[in-house]
C-alpha cells in the first residue's frame, strides 16, 4: 500500500486525501487562514493557504510567512495553535522572518514531568559550553554524545554514571530502570531553550491575555463555513479549491469592512448560563 499522502481517496477528485484531526475525519483539503487581530481595526484575512488533508500543520508556517513577506503583511507576532508551535518553528520564524510565535507548545509527556515528585528534563541544568548536564542532586553527566535516534528531533544524549544513579536516594524520582542510569536527550541549544522558555511562558497570565486574541480565528472559520460553505469543495483539484478559499476570504473581508463602516462591530463571545453562574459564585 502507498503512503497515506499518496493514496487516492475519492473517485471524483484524484488530488483529494483522507484527513483526520482528533475525532473529525474527511476527504479533501485543508485551509490555513491568517487574519489581523488589532482591536482598533476590522479583522481581515491577510493570507490563505490550501493543502492536501495529509499535510502537517507545522509544515505550513514557513510558507505562510513567505507569502506574507511578499505581500508586505508580515506581523511582528503571530498567534497560532499548537499544531504550528514545534520548537524548530519557534526558532526558524524568529531567525528568518523576525516573527515571534505566540501559542501553546506541547507539554512534557514523560512520566517524570507528570509525577508530582519526578525530575523532568526542565529540572536539569545544561551547560552547553562544557557539554555537561547537572542533575537536581548535583551529579554531573559523564558523557555527551550524538543522539542514537536523530529522526526523533534529538541531537545529543547526556548519560550519567551508573554508580552515581545507583546510590542516589532520589533515584525513584528520576528513572524506573533497575540498573541503567538516567539519560537526558536534547535538541539543539536554540531549540531546547526556545521550548523550555515557551513552556514557562504559557503558564503565565500575560500569555493567556496575549493569546486570547487568537479566539477570533475560530469565529472566522465558523463564518466561512456557515456563510460560504468552506467545508464543501465546489471544484475538483487543489488549484481550484484554493481559488474557492481565496474568494471566500475576499467575501468575508468585504462583509467585515462594510459592517465596520456601518458601526456594526463583532459581538462578544457568548457565555452559557452555567458558565455565568460559575463566574458569579
Amino acid at each position: 500500500m502507498p503512503a497515506t499522502a499518496e493514496q487516492i481517496s475519492s473517485p471524483y477528485d484524484p488530488e483529494a486525501r483522507y484527513g483526520k484531526k482528533r475525532d473529525i475525519t474527511w476527504v479533501g483539503y485543508k485551509a490555513h487562514l491568517t487574519e489581523t487581530c488589532d482591536p482598533e481595526t476590522p479583522h481581515v484575512i491577510t493570507n490563505v493557504e490550501t493543502t492536501l488533508a495529509t499535510t502537517p500543520d507545522d509544515h505550513m508556517l514557513t510558507v505562510v510567512h513567505q507569502s506574507l513577506t511578499k505581500s508586505e503583511l508580515l506581523p511582528s507576532e503571530h498567534l497560532v495553535d499548537m499544531g504550528y508551535t514545534g520548537c524548530r518553528m519557534l526558532v526558524d520564524s524568529q531567525q528568518r522572518h523576525g516573527v515571534v510565535i505566540v501559542g501553546p507548545v506541547v507539554d512534557d509527556t514523560s512520566w517524570q514531568a507528570q509525577c508530582a515528585e519526578g525530575f523532568s528534563k526542565a529540572d536539569f541544568h545544561v551547560d552547553w559550553e562544557q557539554q555537561v548536564v547537572t542533575c537536581p542532586e548535583g551529579k554531573q553527566s559523564i558523557s555527551w554524545l550524538p543522539s542514537t535516534y536523530p529522526k526523533g528531533g534529538m541531537q545529543f544524549e547526556a548519560r550519567f554514571a551508573r554508580k552515581d544513579c545507583a546510590a542516589c536516594p532520589k533515584r525513584s524520582c528520576c528513572t524506573r530502570s533497575k540498573v541503567e542510569p538516567r539519560i537526558i536527550t536534547l535538541q539543539s541549544r536554540k531549540e531546547f531553550e526556545a521550548l523550555q522558555s515557551a513552556r514557562r511562558n504559557q503558564a503565565t497570565e500575560e500569555f493567556r491575555k496575549s493569546y486570547a486574541g487568537r479566539a477570533g480565528i475560530e469565529g472566522t472559520h465558523a463564518q466561512a463555513i456557515r456563510r460560504c460553505g468552506l467545508r464543501r469543495c465546489r471544484y475538483v483539484g487543489l488549484a481550484k479549491t484554493h481559488l474557492q478559499h481565496v474568494i471566500t476570504a475576499v467575501a468575508l473581508n468585504l462583509v467585515r469592512v462594510a459592517e465596520w463602516y456601518n458601526d456594526t462591530h463583532s459581538a462578544n463571545t457568548r457565555i452559557s448560563r452555567f458558565a455565568a453562574l460559575q463566574a458569579a459564585v
